[in-house]
């Protein structure tokens, strides 16, 4: 293409180009790749990028996955540099993911400067940023190579989905922390890329809010972040609504850049530990321990049906398996036609009870007045369980799930009401959202169009699973109109 309105990134996930790598070493006569520990990697990788010869002779015929990963770096290499932004590698975890793909567009003849940028996702890849950064940045040749800043995309979705909202984001914000002091030791200018949903599940919410939140330092003049799905349209349809969008990003970063927020106090600090931890377990007890999860969530939500219909741009998995295989987009979508919301607020309730039963409501109530990463993820928890509705998710429940599931479907309800309780404990009202009446009285206004539309679709869903159907049968039209309808009316879906 030859007019560039905006650059274009290349992702690819990290497993692509070790096997990749794996499959050219043993044709090589060199090892497997993906056996070797992450120091031989890291010394190989070296060794290669440093080294003048090809890598790959003539007559190497690599198989159709390591000839897509080797084409998609022909034409990065290939590419004006006006057109191409950065290369984001997907599930990043070690400092050899930004090396092998450094290597591969080596050997794909790029000679000019490209941002590599590791995507670290889960809760231990988060965990492990920090240190693999500063493994890269201890490398001559990489220093050498870096021309630019360090940038580092964060991962919201599959880390919420790995450890919960709890436990993700006290990870997303420590990680970061660990990042902006290490590239100061380093005297690297860090660039923090978000990768947000529109959705709480998946790091959503207010722009400004959202960035005001963030760990000072991170926002150092700049935020790059995604917009993804129907919040596209929602922000930036209009050139009005788009044009203030854009002043509320551009104040947010103005203010965080000038008046960055305090750090956190360490009792701070050490009460977010306990809550990410009893987060997570909480979580992982339901989503991974129980043998359940995994069929109850197939019969009471869409998820099954969201592959089949023509929504979204990627599939609904990335391989065969459980939960851990989905996407985070249909693994938020499915709960939220069926208005449970389960991602979003999962592992908080205990969290919190945990924390107000150990006598720290007046030490949470403080975290949420001084303290901006806080109380915007409790602003968030709050406005989710308001559009929750555990009466709608029961029908579901009643038209789609077997009889032996039911309970599953029951307690994970209980686990809804116990965490609005927890959280109107928390802030002392008796109702959600009691500050803001134009909110709820949005949602209510909603709710009237919407409630007919959910007792619809778990009738469409119920019929649908009775006898396959063609994709353009009036029964599939009729499914993807109420799954569309649905998604309108709840705004910030997926």
């Amino acid at each position: 293409f030859g007019l560039f309105l905006v650059r274009l990134d290349i992702r690819q996930d990290s497993s692509r180009h070790a096997a990749a790598l794996a499959e050219i070493t043993d044709y090589l006569g060199l090892g497997h790749y993906d056996e070797w520990d992450e120091q031989r990697r890291i010394e190989f990788l070296q060794v290669e990028l440093d080294n003048r010869r090809p890598l790959l002779p003539r007559d190497f015929r690599p198989s159709a996955e390591t000839a897509e990963v080797l084409a998609t770096c022909a034409v990065v290499a290939a590419a004006p540099a006006a057109s191409l932004g950065s290369y984001v590698i997907s599930m990043a975890r070690d400092a050899s993911d930004v090396l092998a793909v450094q290597l591969l567009l080596k050997e794909a003849g790029l000679r000019r400067p490209m941002r590599v940028v590791p995507l670290f996702e889960t809760l231990d890849d988060l965990n492990n940023a920090g240190p693999a950064i500063d493994r890269l940045l201890q490398l001559p040749g990489y220093r050498m190579r870096l021309q630019g800043p360090q940038e580092v995309m964060i991962g919201y979705s599959d880390s919420a989905k790995d450890a919960g909202t709890t436990a993700a984001a006290w990870a997303q914000y420590r990680a970061q922390e660990r990042l902006v002091g290490l590239c100061r030791e380093h005297g690297v200018e860090l660039l923090l890329f978000h990768g947000r949903g529109g959705t709480v599940g998946r790091g959503g919410g207010p722009a400004h809010a959202a960035i005001l939140s963030q760990p000072p330092g991170s926002v150092a003049g700049r935020f790059r972040t995604t917009e993804q799905g129907e919040m596209i349209r929602f922000k930036f349809g209009l050139p009005g609504i788009a044009e203030q969008n854009l002043n509320l990003y551009l104040a947010a970063v103005l203010e965080a850049t000038l008046q960055p927020p305090p750090p956190p106090e360490p009792a701070w600090r050490e009460a977010m530990d306990r809550l990410a931890q009893a987060g997570v377990e909480a979580y992982r007890g339901i989503v991974r321990d129980d043998p359940r999860f995994v069929d109850y969530f197939r019969q009471a939500t869409p998820e099954q049906e969201l592959g089949r219909l023509p929504l979204g741009s990627r599939p609904a998995k990335r391989r065969e398996g459980g939960v851990e295989s989905l996407r985070a987009i249909p693994w938020i979508f499915a709960w939220t036609q069926t208005r449970l919301m389960l991602p979003a607020w999962l592992g908080w309730g205990e969290a919190l009870q945990e924390a107000l039963a150990a006598g720290e409501r007046e030490l949470l109530q403080q975290m949420r007045e001084r303290w901006p990463f806080f109380s915007t993820r409790i602003d968030m928890l709050e406005m989710v369980l308001a559009k929750a509705d555990a009466e709608i998710a029961e029908r579901y429940d009643e038209r789609l799930v077997a009889e032996d599931m039911r309970p599953l479907g029951r307690q994970l309800r209980d686990r809804l009401s116990q965490t609005v309780e927890a959280v109107l404990q928390l802030t002392g009202q008796s109702e959600l959202l009691t500050h803001s009446p134009e909110t709820l009285e949005a949602f209510s206004l909603r709710n009237t169009y919407l409630d007919p539309l959910h007792l619809l679709q778990a009738e469409l869903l119920a019929r649908s699973r009775q006898r396959q159907n063609e994709p353009e049968s009036p029964l599939e039209q009729a499914l993807l109109v109420s799954v569309a309808g649905i998604a309108a009316g709840l705004r910030n879906t997926g």
